[in-house]
């Protein structure tokens, strides 16, 4: 039986864990041509969000595969947090090539030589949060519903 949601987070998996093997690349070389032996701060987080994001979309396919509810609600649960993932690995990307900053919610918000408004910095984050623990709430209940929670005597 074909499952989207299971389709779309294997993908994903794939994707991330490409981005997480490039910013690896991108990190090694930024390292061998720093005097201090480091990375840009955002270099660093974008190549471990990217290999974290490809295991926890792998955990997705998981919990989609499990879950009991339809196929479209498994999609839209899944697909909700893959693009945050996504999301957040290209914001991370950005200021690593940037360089503006080591901190991208403190206030004011860089984004090269802009400032963002507080208000879409938060927006965004608040859907975020409702799109990645939101979408995950779908599919682990739908997997709860479909798991034996009888203890075998």
């Amino acid at each position: 039986m074909e499952k989207p949601a299971v389709v779309l987070a294997i993908l994903s998996a794939g994707v991330f864990f490409l981005s997480g093997l490039l910013t690896g690349v991108w990190k090694y070389v930024a390292i061998m041509n720093s005097p201090q032996a480091r990375a840009p701060y955002y270099v660093d987080i974008a190549h471990r969000t990217s290999l974290m994001y490809a295991f926890s979309a792998m955990l997705l396919a998981v919990f989609a595969y499990l879950s009991v509810w339809s196929d479209a609600t498994n999609f839209w649960a899944t697909l909700a947090q893959v693009v945050f993932f996504g999301a957040a690995i290209v914001t991370y990307i950005v200021h690593g090539a940037l360089g503006d900053t080591n901190n991208q919610l403190q206030r004011p918000h860089r984004l090269g030589n802009a400032t963002l408004p507080g208000f879409m910095i938060q927006g965004f984050m608040w859907a975020l949060i409702a799109g990645e623990v939101g979408g995950f709430l779908v599919l682990f209940a739908g997997a709860i519903k479909a798991l034996p929670l009888t203890i075998p005597v």
